[in-house]
């Protein structure tokens, strides 16, 4: 046996509005298997949610711990919020029932946060947000989670919140120009906001950026999401 094969595997679960990923990664944090995708059940209930997870599971091989980036605030493993998944996940105990379910510790954490894990550099104050099916945040100040952010839930503009203007409906419903537009005006008010370092924009919806962004933002992959999981186990 190799010395890679000794070493403590985790399996990476970032759950979104339309999509659940998995992939396991080895002690350093890298891939070590291709990662694996459906499409989030409808409704996304907790069990649904977590047949989707043990059905990605059967095919990623053998892992010591999972590391979970959820879509809503979660504290102590609880979600306390899920406003893209369904109403079931509030106040739902998710860490032990997943940890029950694959018989393997796990630690669960907001999505936004669990992939500026793996997108921050640890120096000064650093904002992530995320654009997909909602608009998710996280800020770290020296790489340090400053907890519960949910900048998106935040009044905006037009009596409107971040995620209400810059979700994938909005995109939808705007179109790209309009949406950059947006965008453009919620970088200006987020560095008003939070005077940061740097901003780190991440989701599925990167794809859809057309303008030009200022010299301290950065778009980052959306593996991003999964290769933070290494980060909580890091006591």
């Amino acid at each position: 046996m190799t010395t890679q094969d000794k070493s403590v595997r985790t399996l990476a679960v970032d759950i979104g509005g339309s999509g659940i990923k998995v992939m396991i990664l080895d002690e350093e944090g890298q891939p070590i298997a291709e990662r694996a995708r459906v499409e989030t059940p409808e409704p996304a209930k907790p069990e649904p949610v977590l047949a989707a997870i043990a059905s990605l599971v059967a095919q990623q091989g053998e892992f010591d711990r999972v590391s979970v980036g959820f879509p809503g605030v979660v504290s102590n493993g609880i979600t306390k919020t899920a406003v893209n998944l369904d109403p079931d996940w509030v106040g739902f105990d998710f860490g032990n029932t997943l940890s029950d379910r694959l018989g393997k510790p796990v630690r669960v954490v907001n999505d936004a946060d669990m992939q500026g894990m793996g997108a921050i550099s640890g120096h000064g104050v650093e904002l992530v947000i995320t654009l997909g099916t909602g608009f998710g945040s996280a800020l770290f100040v020296d790489g340090k989670l400053v907890p519960n952010l949910e900048a998106g839930h935040h009044p905006f503009r037009k009596g409107e919140t971040y995620e209400q203007q810059l979700g994938r409906a909005a995109l939808d419903a705007v179109g790209q120009k309009r949406w950059n537009r947006r965008l453009e005006k919620a970088i200006a008010t987020l560095q008003n906001l939070f005077n940061y370092d740097c901003l780190y924009i991440g989701g599925g919806n990167t794809k859809k950026i057309t303008m030009e962004l200022p010299p301290n933002v950065k778009v980052v992959p959306n593996v991003n999401g999964l290769l933070g999981g290494i980060v909580l186990w890091k006591d």
